[in-house]
Parts: C-alpha cells; sequence; structure tokens
C-alpha cells in the first residue's frame, strides 16, 4: 500500500502555515496529492439565540466565517503556488456543530489527515471535531502535527505504542508505509500482563507481522515509573530520539476521554513529534 491522497484541514490561520508545511513535506515524499479544504466555522449555534433576536447577528457570523475561508484560501494558494507537486485547494464555511460532517466526506476518500494539535492554550473549539470527524466518521488515519519544529516527511525513527487492543493494530496497519522506509520501529510495551498468552514474549507475534512486511522492529517493554502512560510514552520518544509517535486512538469512549482525559488526549497535548492515529 502507498500514500496516494493526503488532505489537510486548515481553519486557523495561527496554525495554517505549520500544517500546511508538514502536508506539503509529507505529499511530496509519497509523490502524492494534496487536497487542502479551508473552512470559516460559522460558531453561532443554531437554536441558541434568545427569542427575538435580530437575524442581522446570524448573517454577520457567517459573513465573518466566509471571509475567513477566503482568506485561508489565499494563505494556502500562495503558499503552494510554484510547487512541483499535485494539489487542490477549496474552501468553505461549516457551523461548528456540523464540522464532523464536512470532513469527512472529503477525508474518507484520502489515505491520511493531517491536521494541527486539537488541544492546548488558545485552541479553537473547532479543531477536535476535525480529527473526530476524519478518525470515526471518515474511518481514516489522522496524523497530528506539532506547531514548531522542522517537518520530517520520511521518519527514521518511530515509537509505536502497542498494548494489544484493535485500535493499536488498526494504527499499525495504517502506517506500514512510514514503517517500512524507517531504519528502526521502538515497540513500546508498558507494563505487560503477567498471565496471558503473551507474557513471554510480548510484542513477539507484531514483531513477527513487522519483519514479514519488511519493517525493523525492537521490542523495548517500559514499567510505568511516572503517573501516566503517556508521560512514559515521550520520556521515551526522547530518550531514542524519535521522528514520529504512532498509536490507537480514544481506546475509551470520547466522552470519556474529553471528560477525564486519557492516554490519547494527553499524547496530543504534549507530543513533541509527529503522532500517527487510527482508530
Amino acid at each position: 500500500m502507498a500514500y496516494k491522497t493526503f488532505l489537510t484541514v486548515l481553519t486557523d490561520d495561527r496554525l495554517a502555515g505549520t500544517t500546511l508545511t508538514h502536508a506539503t513535506a509529507l505529499a511530496e515524499a509519497c509523490d502524492a496529492h494534496l487536497d487542502v479544504l479551508c473552512l470559516g466555522v460559522d460558531r453561532s449555534q443554531t437554536g441558541y439565540y434568545y427569542a427575538g433576536a435580530s437575524a442581522m447577528i446570524v448573517q454577520e457570523t457567517i459573513s465573518r466565517a466566509t471571509e475567513e475561508a477566503k482568506e485561508l484560501e489565499e494563505f494556502a494558494r500562495k503558499q503552494l503556488d510554484g510547487r512541483d507537486g499535485r494539489w487542490g485547494v477549496e474552501s468553505g464555511v461549516a457551523q461548528l456543530a456540523d464540522i464532523t460532517r464536512h470532513v469527512a466526506a472529503r477525508a474518507r476518500f484520502s489515505d491520511l489527515v493531517v491536521v494541527p494539535r486539537p488541544y492546548g492554550d488558545e485552541r479553537g473549539a473547532e479543531l477536535e471535531p476535525v480529527v473526530e470527524g476524519a478518525l470515526f466518521e471518515g474511518q481514516t488515519p489522522v496524523m497530528v502535527v506539532p506547531d514548531t519544529g522542522t517537518p520530517v516527511p520520511t521518519p527514521k525513527r518511530i515509537v509505536l505504542a502497542w498494548n494489544e487492543s484493535a485500535e493499536a493494530l488498526n494504527a499499525v496497519r495504517a502506517s506500514l508505509p512510514l514503517l517500512q522506509s524507517a531504519d528502526i520501529v521502538h515497540v513500546v510495551v508498558i507494563d505487560p500482563p503477567a498471565r496471558g498468552p503473551n507474557r513471554s514474549d510480548p510484542g513477539g507475534m507484531l514483531s513477527q507481522y513487522l519483519s514479514r512486511h519488511g519493517v525493523k522492529a525492537q521490542i523495548d517493554v517500559l514499567s510505568k515509573t511516572m503517573p501516566r502512560v503517556s508521560d512514559v510514552l515521550v520520556r521515551h520518544l526522547r530518550d531514542v530520539d524519535a521522528d514520529m509517535m504512532v498509536m490507537g486512538a480514544y481506546g475509551h469512549s470520547r466522552f470519556r476521554e474529553a471528560i477525564l482525559g486519557g492516554a490519547t488526549r494527553n499524547m496530543l497535548e504534549n507530543c513533541p513529534v509527529p503522532v500517527f492515529m487510527a482508530h
């Protein structure tokens, strides 16, 4: 399998430059087509206005969102103009509650969606439904890129978080083209179970699967010496000087992740390198 179509979604002019740079580098490295969706977000929630509120308020929010979409489209075309790669840019307006549908409609015909971090300081409310629209409704893997750093379109050192879940296995299969081109893939198993069929060889079956696909894998068994699994993973990323993280997304319900936090949310807030996720 090879990546032939990438999609990136731009909603915030402060994050558009970095996100587009990462997406462009990936598309060029894979000789793939890059689709850019520039969304102006109408943040007014239908039905939330008090009785008798002026329709001018609604029109104003739509006009503002339309202008934002046009500015993002102009920015994207200016950044991409003159490049040798294949690309396309379109813009549109979406209500906050309807973003997932718009993203999913385009993500489902893409191989990978490149987006900025949805969590953290000064993040718009639309970034999380963009990720969820691609992952859940679009059933497409997502690469979440950090705000800073130089893009590494062909990562040579990858950390793969392995807990034997269906989500983790889906992430492995979806990321195979990147895993195959890496010099080393660190398969990280944290506190493997003391009982079970894989207790004497944690990650062994996955390592065999990867080797048959030409992936150079190494099993790293770690103890949970920090309060959160995500903290252990981030520390290991730095220890091995990794270029990318691969993991399953949202092992618990999205509601539980949002209220209580979880490995997915914590990784997206703190990971210093791009995170490749699938559900």
